[in-house]
């Protein structure tokens, strides 16, 4: 049974909503996903991704293009796995099971790195790992931010350089690059998005590299350590992809075909930098082929504390209320899984979309 009101907003670009009227929801039309940064925000699309990854994307063998930065590209990881079903559900497990002695007398950020691998080792496994990298229809596509100047460093220095990141991007979002240079670790040439907006190096992923290109997408400055060169990449620290690509700039969406994006909202915004900036959300012209699905507000305000699960929750709440309040925000995403196989099986294709 749904709740009183639709929990899944779907939002569409005209082109979008021009296909689906012609030929339905057929997974063919969609040739790339987008996987936004959140880190705990992935749990509450549990059983959406579950079903996106383990059904609704199995239902065609058509080659499919995966941008993802930070928590959005461990999220693709899953999808590229062998068994993508159970690689989504060992990664959401895992990280909704991290736990650690309060008397641990190391420093939060090697214990947040520690706890960080054993997530990723739920299903990295060295046959998993061989699979993404060699997987002809699934093409992975890690997006980092590599530190440049004080922004390769940490302490103080990092400090420094995150502030005048913020200050240049305030003014201008394109002096983010001067800070961080784009890095894209891919498993082959990448047709959907062409990266125009930023200084971007692309570098084949392969076994040794994609681990290293994880943990560095995921890598929040200040949280984690980042990670310290990958070989065969430009010398440097790698940090958060989001950084740059918080929600993707659409602008660089150059694809034919559909863009897929379970998100964590309906608002699309660019950089991290630009969470408050209202005036850097994505524009509806550039998000003609995009197919939005995310969480309505009014299933967000039904949650416990109104609110999706997110990092904060770590410091802001006892491990045994954020654990029920996690638990409960998964329970309660069976209903975006089943309001999404309804849409996709109504015979009006467009009775659920909005336009952006």
């Amino acid at each position: 049974m749904f709740m009183t009101d639709f929990p899944l907003t779907i939002l569409a670009g005209s082109e979008a909503r021009q296909q689906l009227a012609g030929y339905g929801w057929a997974p063919e039309r969609f040739d790339a996903l987008t996987g936004a940064s959140g880190g705990a925000k992935l749990l509450a699309l549990t059983h959406l991704d579950r079903f996106l990854f383990g059904d609704y994307l199995q239902r065609s063998q058509h080659p499919v293009e995966l941008y993802g930065s930070s928590i959005g590209s461990w999220r693709h990881a899953a999808l590229a796995a062998p068994d993508p079903l159970y690689a989504i559900t060992q990664l959401q497990e895992r990280y909704f099971s991290q736990a650690w002695d309060e008397q641990d007398p190391r420093s939060p950020t090697e214990i947040v790195d520690e706890l960080c691998d054993w997530v990723l080792e739920g299903f990295l496994t060295p046959e998993v790992i061989h699979h993404i990298v060699n997987n002809s229809r699934f093409r992975t596509h890690i997006v980092t931010a590599r530190g440049k100047g004080i922004n390769s460093r940490r302490g103080l220095l990092l400090g420094l350089g995150m502030g005048g990141a913020a200050l240049g991007n305030l003014l201008n979002r394109g002096l983010l690059q001067t800070g961080f240079q784009r890095v894209v670790f891919s498993t082959g040439c990448g047709e959907a998005f062409r990266f125009r907006d930023f200084d971007t190096t692309h570098i084949e992923l392969n076994e040794a590299r994609l681990k290293p290109a994880l943990v560095a997408s995921g890598s929040i400055p200040f949280l984690m350590s980042g990670v310290q060169g990958i070989d065969g990449a430009p010398a440097g620290h790698y940090w958060d992809g989001g950084i740059i690509d918080y929600h993707f700039d659409f602008r660089n969406h150059a694809g034919s075909g559909l863009v897929l994006y379970p998100h964590f909202g309906d608002e699309v915004v660019k950089g991290w930098f630009d969470k408050s900036l209202r005036w850097r959300r994505n524009d509806a012209a550039h998000m003609k082929r995009v197919v939005l699905l995310a969480p309505s507000r009014e299933y967000i305000a039904r949650l416990p504390y109104g609110k999706i699960p997110d990092r904060k929750d770590f410091s802001k709440m006892k491990s045994a209320e954020r654990l029920l309040f996690w638990q409960t925000a998964m329970d309660q995403s069976r209903h975006l899984a089943e309001a999404f196989e309804a849409v996709i099986s109504d015979p009006d294709p467009l009775a659920r979309v909005q336009p952006f």
